[in-house]
C-alpha cells in the first residue's frame, strides 16, 4: 500500500511540474516538454490528457479569419476544452521572433507561424535554435525540401496572391499595373511592412511579376518601382481585415486564403469585397513555416496543436462534434475530427501534406468561388535564394520610397 500511494504522490507532483509520469515497468518519468514525438510524449492518449490539465495555447499572429484558423480554433477548443489567446492577431513574422527573443516566459507563444523571411532566425548557424524540435505523426508526408531534418521548422500550407478590391471602386482593377490609375488614388495599400512581414514581401513580389519583372524572382526592382509611383500619388493604407471592413482601403494583394474570412467580415459591416487572381501573372508564394517555441509555457499544448495542424481526417468540425464524442478518449475523439491540414485545404490553401493526402484520398474540397484566369501564368514558388536576394533590395529601398 505504502508502495503505491508513494506512486500516487509522485505522481501528483510530476502533473504540477510539467513531467507526466506513464505507467511502465520501471515508473520512467516523460517530460512533454523534452518529447520531440509522440510517443515520448507518452502517447497520444497522455498528450490530450496532459493538453486538457494545461488548459490553454497560447498562440502568435495567427487571426481567425486567416487561411481557416477560426475554424480550427473553435475545433481544438471544443474537443479539448483548451482557451486559445493570440497575440497581436495583425502583427509580422519578425514580431513573432523578436516576442521569443524578448518577451517573458508567461507571455511566450506555445507556437510560431512564420514567412520564410525570417525562417532562418529561428535556427541562427552556430547559435542556439529558437524552436523545440518535434516530429509529427505524419511527419514522413512533409516533403523533405519543407522541413527541418529533426523537426526544428516545419512547412504548413501555401498559397498564392490574390487581388482584393472593394466593389465601390468605379472599375474592377485585373492586374498589378491597374493600381496605378488615378480613380484608385488615396485606397491603394499593402498589408505591412515587407520588411518583417511575409505577406507584404510576397506582395512587393507580385507587383513586380505585374509590372514587368516575371522572369527573374530574386529581383524585385519592377514591384517597388511600382509601389514608388503609388506613394507618390498617396501615402499607402495599410491593407487588413479592419480597413478593408471599414472601407479605409480598398485595393491590394492578399492571400487568396483570406477570402473566406475576409469578405464575410467585410458583408456584415455593409461592404461588398472581392477576391480575384491577377490575369496576367499569379504569384505561388513558399509556405509558412510552424515551429514549437523553446520556451512555450504549455508544453503538452504546444505539440498536441502540431498534430491536430498536421492531421489529414476528414471528420467532424467544432459544430458536429457531439457530446458522446467528447466523451471518447482522447485518441479516439481525436479520430473523429477534421483534421488540420484540411482547414487548410477548406480556405483555399495548399496544405504542405496535400500531394500525399491526395493519393491517400483525405482531401476535402476547397471553399474558394474563384479561381486562376486562363490568361494567367502561375509564376512561383520562389526559392529561399530568390527570397533572401529580394529581401536585401526592400530593406535598402522601402523607407526611401
Amino acid at each position: 500500500m505504502r508502495a503505491k500511494r508513494l506512486v500516487s504522490i509522485l505522481a501528483s507532483a510530476a502533473l504540477v511540474s510539467g513531467i507526466v509520469v506513464i505507467a511502465t515497468p520501471a515508473q520512467a518519468a516523460i517530460n512533454i516538454c523534452k518529447a520531440k514525438n509522440v510517443k515520448e510524449a507518452g502517447g497520444l492518449d497522455n498528450l490530450i490528457a496532459a493538453a486538457k490539465k494545461e488548459g490553454k495555447l497560447a498562440l502568435i499572429t495567427t487571426p481567425r479569419d486567416w487561411a481557416n484558423y477560426g475554424a480550427a480554433f473553435d475545433a481544438y477548443e471544443k474537443a479539448f476544452s483548451v482557451k486559445i489567446s493570440v497575440d497581436n492577431p495583425d502583427g509580422s513574422s519578425q514580431y513573432e521572433i523578436d516576442t521569443m527573443k524578448t518577451a517573458p516566459k508567461s507571455k511566450q507563444p506555445d507556437s510560431i507561424d512564420i514567412g520564410p523571411l525570417v525562417v532562418a532566425q529561428v535556427t541562427p548557424p552556430g547559435g542556439t535554435p529558437m524552436s523545440s524540435a518535434y516530429q509529427v505523426i505524419n511527419w514522413n508526408d512533409i516533403p523533405k525540401a519543407a522541413k527541418d531534418s529533426t523537426g526544428l521548422w516545419y512547412g504548413n500550407y501555401g498559397g498564392k496572391l490574390a487581388i482584393v478590391y472593394n466593389t465601390t471602386l468605379p472599375s474592377v482593377p485585373t492586374k498589378a499595373t491597374d493600381f496605378a490609375k488615378a480613380e484608385y488614388k488615396g485606397y491603394v495599400g499593402i498589408t505591412g511592412d515587407p520588411t518583417s512581414s511575409n505577406q507584404a514581401f510576397m506582395s512587393v513580389l507580385a507587383a513586380s511579376l505585374g509590372n514587368g519583372g516575371e522572369k527573374n524572382l530574386s529581383d524585385v526592382t519592377k514591384g517597388l518601382e511600382l509601389f514608388k509611383s503609388l506613394k507618390a500619388q498617396a501615402p499607402l493604407v495599410k491593407v487588413n481585415g479592419t480597413n478593408l471592413a471599414t472601407g479605409t482601403a480598398k485595393l491590394g494583394f492578399m492571400w487568396d486564403f483570406n477570402a473566406l474570412g475576409i469578405i464575410p467580415a467585410a458583408k456584415a459591416a455593409g461592404l461588398d469585397l472581392k477576391f480575384a487572381y491577377p490575369t496576367d501573372f499569379v504569384l505561388q508564394a513558399p509556405p509558412y513555416i510552424n515551429a514549437i517555441n523553446a520556451k512555450s509555457p504549455n508544453c503538452a499544448n504546444a505539440r498536441l496543436w502540431q498534430e491536430f495542424v498536421y492531421s489529414q481526417n476528414k471528420g467532424k468540425s467544432a459544430a458536429q462534434l457531439t457530446d458522446a464524442d467528447l466523451k471518447l478518449s482522447g485518441s479516439k475523439l481525436f479520430a473523429k475530427m477534421q483534421g488540420g491540414q484540411n482547414y487548410f485545404m477548406q480556405s483555399g490553401a495548399d496544405p504542405i501534406m496535400s500531394a500525399a493526402m491526395k493519393k491517400k484520398g483525405l482531401l476535402v474540397d476547397s471553399l474558394l468561388d474563384f479561381k486562376v484566369p486562363s490568361t494567367a501564368k502561375v509564376v512561383g514558388p520562389p526559392t529561399i535564394s530568390d527570397v533572401l536576394s529580394a529581401r536585401e533590395q526592400i530593406i535598402k529601398a522601402w523607407a526611401g520610397l
